[in-house]
């Protein structure tokens, strides 16, 4: 039986390098998640911590793989809410390569690929972040391209 899971593809038009930055570097993930504060060295073997503004834990984890600028695997589990809790850990890998968009026109961008599984058994914490990540990597895209961020507060 297959894991429950969420994939999200984007495409950005920019470098692998910078998609990598923004996604390891805190004052980068602070704009275009929320406000949200990352804390890891981004290293295999590291911790890695979200929170709220107010200092509150949303998420925790571990950095399983990192090989700048084309691949992010994460530990994840949600801490804030008991019900995704209680579903346990889950792995979100982030994947970064070059794509031609429109290779007759020169066209090129970088195709970010999020899938999201749970370890376990349970289908709460899969239906979150497949709101969440859309708003998030909106955001991304946004700032990436255009210098600010399309949703200035999360609305679930």
């Amino acid at each position: 039986m297959s894991k429950p899971q969420f994939v999200y593809v984007t495409y950005i038009r920019t470098t692998p390098e910078k998609v990598w930055a923004a996604l390891t570097e805190p004052q980068t993930i602070k704009k275009f998640w929320f406000n949200i504060t990352a804390d890891s060295d981004f290293k295999p073997g590291s911790p890695w911590r979200l929170k709220f503004e107010d200092g509150r834990v949303a998420d925790t984890g571990e950095i399983l793989e990192a090989v700048p600028p084309k691949r992010l695997v994460i530990k994840w589990r949600n801490e804030f809410k008991p019900e995704l809790k209680a579903e346990g850990w889950s792995r979100c890998t982030m994947e970064i390569e070059m794509a031609d968009y429109y290779p007759d026109f020169g066209g090129k961008a970088v195709k970010l690929t999020i899938t999201h599984e749970l370890e376990g058994e349970g289908t709460k914490f899969i239906e979150a972040v497949s709101a969440g990540w859309p708003k998030v990597m909106s955001n991304l895209k946004s700032l990436l391209e255009t210098g600010d961020v399309a949703f200035q507060e999360y609305a679930s």
